[in-house]
């Protein structure tokens, strides 16, 4: 008799590293299933496989406590038993980076590489939806395939799925990525537990079956059938093979296998007899009611998706590109700290983790971790900054002698860049080796005279700075080859304007002594500040009464206004998702008098100080705590705000540099308020239904009105760097550092409104956890850029988004010959569509790994010259792999031809 269908089941358990419970007690049942799990192995042969949830980092966890059972775990790996890979762990992809993901993918198949076989599954069981450019990342990745269990269908209160239609008429589905690139999708359409827990008792497997196979058979296109045999947690069922056979038995018309993943999707594509729905670009639950997509996730714990924009910018965009450079000058590149640090940063990323939806003990950990993988960054920035100083030549400054103390500024960003850098440096020094006595030593910096002083380029031009003197500094050395050298110093710092710092470049500049005596107020140019305006070349900003801004783009004459407004409104959700008291008012600051001050004008700079006092309710009001403790779903909620209320001392600083086209906006608070959410609102007044926002390797084009299926009266979505409206002539594009959420608010004014702090109470899943650090008492500051532009020129707009989230770096050093120009340049590009990513030495070859992507739709071309030796260029893919050979021309320029939204990454084998 044929088999009319096949029910392939495949073990595993979704391991959440973190979560309900902190991570130890996590840990300890990780450990005791993988112990059951290699006991059952190693006795019974029916017993055939086991997915390892895709992510490597349980093995470091599971070998953490018992490295004794290395052999057998790799025994079981190599055996094709336990199937690893290809993630290091399961992030949360909108909430970390383009190049967090990638290295997640590189770490991941790097560590599996070591036991045996990668699993090419790509797999997001429990994301909280997914990135458009998944399909590209995939396939560069070597994989065909997306699992996944959310963003296409329905899933509300403790991950219940819904019956309502979806964007496929099928649980498989073709997924196309904005490129082009397509993967077969697997929708875990009755989610990744559907197979759990299978009865071995005849009349319980009965029961079970004729649920499972009709629950199963609604959605598939074939008759080959997934059932994932575990969930959250979940041990492993170790008696699958006995209820196997039960079911074997039972339906004699079903072949029932322990299956795997490769297994049934070879089965799947032999069956496939049918057209599948091709669902395109980001799954972000569009179509549904929008109360069970998660996306508040991107706002709750604000202060550790700034900790997490903080953390892998400074890996990514400035300690790779910087030891990349090192490494050119014959320094080593040091993988063994940039694995560690990205490990530690990584640890952080799971959506349990990054999305702030876990129990406090969780993310008070989380906080140690970023701090440690920041602590390692620093570190490798500093030895590279220095290295690359040894080799700079600032000989320029001889003539000057002792008088002159020479720093090096870096712009690690792909553009060149002007603004404003700080730097201490010490003009002068004593060593306690010198043998004088403490009191001496002090004595001798504090009445250190700060003569008549300038700061100069290498060409001698005299810049726009202001000095603060900071006084006696205690520091130290720690040389490589003797004990630590302690000394007291004379230190400044020293704030100054620079200008056309090249593209992955340094330029020097040098404090010194000016012996002509000549005053600084020569240089002193025009004010940038008039009375409340804010004003360059590019752009006007006055503050209004009320401590809103005023914006003209001098370029187009376009006239913002209101921008800067502060929004507070109730929030009786939970960690997951906002909710906004019924029957309550949003409050605004728009009818709030503001204390407006001069903090300071200098002529490359200057700042206005706005301050609020605003009373708001002190929390919701004694409903909610009945309405947490009964699991009264949030939407269903009654309750309200409280009448008490508290105040809100709100500090913003308005910064204009003189060559910027952006307006920095810093807003500094300490909230004392409970179950409530504010937002700066910047109303564009432009006429446009869609709008653009940052997204993993892409400006993600989402529509501004939800579609029909939409009841949440919230539209809030995720951004990475900005988000942006524009219509046909202007645009306004609001960038920020590690903001996470924002709303395009459907007012008649297309009004951008960014979630700078949301505060609540409880976990809010499928229990009752409190979580009153989610509460987010204490000072709390957010960050902003307000970009005017023109729509033609949308691009220049987001690359300076993205350069404002790179910090300058600097080093001080001192006066010798150098390989190095006092102004290089390592990396020259062209092309303002594409957007450069990373710049690293990839660990398995040792070749020089350029990364940018193409921010548009459009065909483009990028061009670029390596000032550096190099042997052979390839493009290559996110893994970094040699593919297609690259040809520079006779000035030494390589072109490459680039589709629409393609991630192109070029490596250079060194030269030999």
């Amino acid at each position: 008799m044929t088999k009319k269908r096949t029910a392939h089941i495949v073990s595993h358990s979704h391991w959440d590293r973190e979560w309900y419970l902190p991570y130890e007690k996590h840990h300890v049942r990780l450990v005791q299933l993988v112990d059951s799990l290699l006991d059952r192995l190693d006795e019974e042969s029916e017993f055939r496989s086991f997915f390892m949830d895709g992510q490597t980092i349980i093995l470091e966890d599971y070998l953490q406590v018992r490295p004794d059972q290395k052999e057998r775990l790799l025994r079981h790996i190599q055996n094709g038993r336990i199937l690893i890979g290809p993630w290091y762990i399961l992030q949360d992809a909108f909430l970390t980076s383009s190049e967090a993901n990638v290295r997640n993918m590189q770490i991941g198949h790097q560590d599996a590489l070591k036991y045996g076989e990668v699993s090419k599954i790509g797999y997001f069981p429990d994301t909280f939806g997914l990135c458009g450019q998944t399909p590209q990342l995939m396939q560069q990745s070597g994989i065909q395939n997306a699992f996944f269990g959310r963003g296409v269908k329905p899933t509300g209160f403790n991950n219940e799925v819904s019956d309502g239609d979806y964007e496929s008429s099928y649980s498989e589905l073709i997924w196309e990525g904005p490129d082009g690139s397509k993967v077969l999708g697997i929708l875990f359409a009755n989610w990744y537990s559907n197979g759990n827990e299978v009865p071995v008792d005849p009349v319980e497997a009965k029961a079970y079956w004729d649920r499972k196979l009709a629950d199963a058979e609604k959605y598939a296109s074939t008759s080959e059938l997934l059932y994932m045999n575990g969930c959250d947690h979940q041990p492993a069922q170790l008696d699958l093979p006995e209820a196997i056979r039960t079911a074997s038995e039972l339906y004699p018309d079903t072949e029932f296998i322990h299956s795997n993943f490769n297994d049934y999707l070879n089965a799947l594509h032999r069956s496939l007899d049918c057209e599948l729905s091709t669902v395109q670009g980001e799954l972000r639950s569009q179509r549904t009611d929008g109360w069970g997509t998660l996306v508040n996730t991107a706002s709750s714990r604000v202060y550790l998706k700034q900790m997490n924009q903080q953390g892998q910018t400074l890996l990514e965009k400035v300690a790779e590109p910087l030891s990349a450079y090192a490494h050119q000058l014959g320094h080593a590149y040091p993988h063994h700290l940039f694995t560690y640090a990205w490990k530690t940063l990584m640890q952080n990323h799971p959506h349990d983790s990054i999305c702030g939806c876990s129990v406090d003990e969780v993310h008070r950990e989380m906080v140690t971790r970023f701090d440690k993988s920041r602590h390692v960054t620093e570190s490798i920035v500093q030895n590279s900054m220095e290295t690359i100083a040894n080799h700079v030549d600032t000989s320029c400054f001889a003539e000057y002698g002792d008088h002159a103390c020479p720093f090096i500024v870096f712009n690690t960003t792909g553009h060149d860049r002007s603004g404003v850098v700080t730097v201490e440096l010490d003009i002068a020094r004593i060593y306690f080796r010198e043998g004088e006595t403490i009191e001496k030593m002090r004595n001798q910096m504090t009445s250190h005279e700060i003569h008549p002083h300038r700061v100069i380029d290498h060409g001698g031009r005299q810049l726009e700075y202001q000095l603060t003197d900071l006084g006696l500094h205690f520091g130290y050395d720690l040389p490589d080859d003797k004990f630590r050298q302690p000394y007291f110093s004379r230190r400044v710092r020293l704030e100054l304007h620079v200008e056309a710092v090249p593209a992955n470049g340094h330029q020097v500049y040098a404090w010194m002594k000016d012996v002509v005596e000549r005053p600084h107020s020569e240089i002193k140019e025009s004010s940038l500040l008039h009375e409340r305006t804010l004003e360059n070349e590019f752009i006007a900003a006055r503050i209004e009464d009320n401590g809103s801004i005023t914006l003209t783009d001098k370029a187009n004459g376009k006239v913002y206004r209101g921008l800067g407004i502060y929004e507070n409104s109730g929030d009786i959700g939970n960690e997951y998702m906002y909710c906004q008291p019924k029957n309550t008012n949003v409050l605004t600051t728009e009818a709030l008098i503001a204390d407006i001050s001069i903090v300071s004008d200098q002529p490359y700079a200057c700042t206005v100080q706005i301050v609020h006092d605003w009373d708001i309710p002190v929390s919701a009001d004694e409903l909610l705590a009945a309405e947490q403790q009964g699991i009264v779903w949030f939407p269903s909620r009654q309750a309200g705000r409280s009448t008490e209320t508290v105040k809100l001392h709100i500090t913003t600083t308005v910064t204009l540099e003189k060559y910027s086209k952006g307006l920095q906006v810093k807003s500094s608070f300490d909230n004392q308020a409970k179950d409530h959410r504010i937002r700066m609102l910047f109303p564009t007044d432009l006429v446009s239904d869609v709008h653009q926002a940052d997204s993993m390797f892409e400006i993600a084009t989402r529509s501004t009105e939800p579609s029909s299926e939409w009841t949440n009266p919230d539209n809030s979505q995720h951004q990475q760097a900005f988000v942006s409206v524009k219509d046909d002539v202007t645009g306004l594009t609001i960038a920020n550092k590690g903001l996470n959420e924002y709303e395009v608010l459907r007012d008649g004014r297309n009004t951008i409104a960014v979630t700078l702090l949301r505060c609540t109470g409880e976990l809010g899943d499928w229990g009752v956890f409190y979580t009153p650090e989610a509460q987010c008492l204490g000072p709390a500051q957010a960050e902003l850029m307000i970009i005017p532009h023109g729509s033609a020129v949308a691009e220049e707009a987001y690359a300076l988004a993205y350069q404002y989230q790179i910090p300058w770096m600097t080093v001080s050093t001192d006066i010798h010959n150098g390989s190095l120009q006092p102004k290089h340049q390592w990396l020259q590009a062209s092309g303002n569509d594409m957007q450069l990513s990373s710049v690293k030495v990839a660990e398995a070859t040792g070749d020089l790994a350029i990364r940018w992507f193409n921010m548009t739709t459009s065909p483009t071309t990028l061009a670029f010259e390596p000032r550096m030796n190099y042997s052979q260029a390839y493009k290559s893919n996110i893994l970094e792999s040699h593919e297609e050979a690259l040809t520079a021309d006779s000035n030494a320029v390589i072109q490459l031809e680039v589709k629409a939204a393609e991630i192109v990454t070029v490596v250079l084998n060194k030269s030999i």
